[in-house]
């Protein structure tokens, strides 16, 4: 009779390693999951948090700063009902803030940077065609004025040329697509003042930009979502013409 044998290794997948303050948050993060808990909401206190998860102080202690750090809660001090942790709704410049940490850290390469904020910013002009206020329509006119003026740097273009895009963005009434298109709009922060500095004639790249950001804009005031869209891929397409080359080999 023979017997089938199973090698070590053979099928079997390592199990990571997980540290206790990362359960911690498993559980916090199940919590607001299942609507137990929800923004606004204070957490238990640190000790009573601790003996209900079976974990020590410190492990939880950890898992708030993480919290805290990614923008999801605040420490209120002094005694009574006001004081403790309370879960935050995220700030928007916290998840942009976070998103573009991780852009930067994960080294992604400049191609992929661009056809990921063509597919947003396609999708923001889209939208903010039909969502765009007052408000953001004075927003546009006051970055593109700003950059049409001769006496505008390039550093002073750059912060501005990422305003505007910024700014349709928010039009869209999409909080998200705005939020991931601030993190790679200045994610990319250097590589686009360092493109700008380097045209041969930046009062001439300025006028070609400028004109292009102008037909986008007019394609928004007329409602045209599909014009406007296709004028800010193509804008962003022949800015980064080089970086958009096929990978070889």
């Amino acid at each position: 009779m023979s017997t089938d044998r199973v090698m070590v290794g053979d099928g079997w997948v390592p199990v990571p390693r997980v540290t206790t303050y990362e359960l911690v948050l498993d559980q916090i993060q199940a919590q607001i999951q299942t609507g137990r808990l929800k923004a606004g909401d204070r957490l238990p206190s640190e000790r009573d948090l601790a003996q209900a998860l079976g974990v020590s102080r410190v492990a939880v202690r950890e898992a708030v700063g993480v919290l805290k750090a990614f923008g999801v809660a605040r420490t209120a001090v002094g005694s009574g009902a006001e004081a403790g942790t309370f879960l935050d709704g995220a700030p928007a410049d916290a998840l942009s803030r976070l998103l573009e940490m991780h852009v930067l850290l994960a080294s992604v390469a400049t191609a992929d940077l661009v056809r990921a904020r063509i597919a947003l910013e396609r999708e923001s002009a889209r939208l903010a065609a039909t969502h765009a206020r007052d408000a953001d329509w004075y927003q546009m006119r006051v970055h593109l004025d700003a950059m049409a003026q001769r006496s505008c740097s390039v550093p002073d273009f750059n912060v501005q040329d990422a305003a505007f895009h910024v700014a349709i963005a928010r039009a869209s009434g999409n909080p998200l697509v705005a939020e991931l298109t601030t993190a790679l709009r200045n994610a990319m922060r250097l590589t686009l003042l360092a493109r700008l500095r380097s045209a041969p004639d930046f009062a001439a790249t300025r006028e070609r930009l400028c004109a292009e950001h102008e037909g986008i804009h007019d394609a928004l005031r007329a409602g045209d979502g599909a014009l406007a869209a296709d004028l800010v891929d193509a804008h962003i397409r022949d800015f980064y013409a080089e970086g958009l080359q096929a990978p070889t080999g």
